[in-house]
């Protein structure tokens, strides 16, 4: 169970990091804190999650990361959406939304099964 648990979290944080950079291009520290932004502070990445995610979408080549000197002068490296990144945002974002819907929809159904024995 914890292996699912895993792959639902890591396909999610992908999915997160994807839509944090499909508007303009970020680096870490700023995918992060949108991340949080966007959920309401309910979920935390940490950099031990973040940057394994960061490496991963980029040997898949959903992202492509360049370095650059952040509004500070600081070199970071920025993450950018590539078009095989776009339609996996695209895909995933319906996959998720599609899977959210299902499960609100079983939640708000009242329960009518019948006990076993009864």
């Amino acid at each position: 169970m914890a292996d699912l648990k895993q792959q639902i979290l890591r396909g999610t944080l992908d999915l997160l990091v994807l839509k944090a950079v499909s508007a303009t291009p970020a680096h870490g520290y700023q995918i992060a804190r949108w991340v949080e932004s966007a959920t309401g502070d309910a979920l935390r990445i940490e950099d031990g999650s973040l940057y394994p995610a960061l490496y991963r979408l980029e040997e898949r080549g959903l992202i492509d990361a360049e370095w650059r000197l952040t509004d500070d002068r600081r070199r970071a490296k920025y993450y950018a959406l590539t078009a095989a990144g776009k339609k996996r945002l695209r895909d995933e974002t319906a996959s998720w939304t599609r899977y959210a819907h299902a499960i609100f929809a079983a939640l708000e159904i009242p329960m009518t099964i019948q006990p076993a024995g009864a």
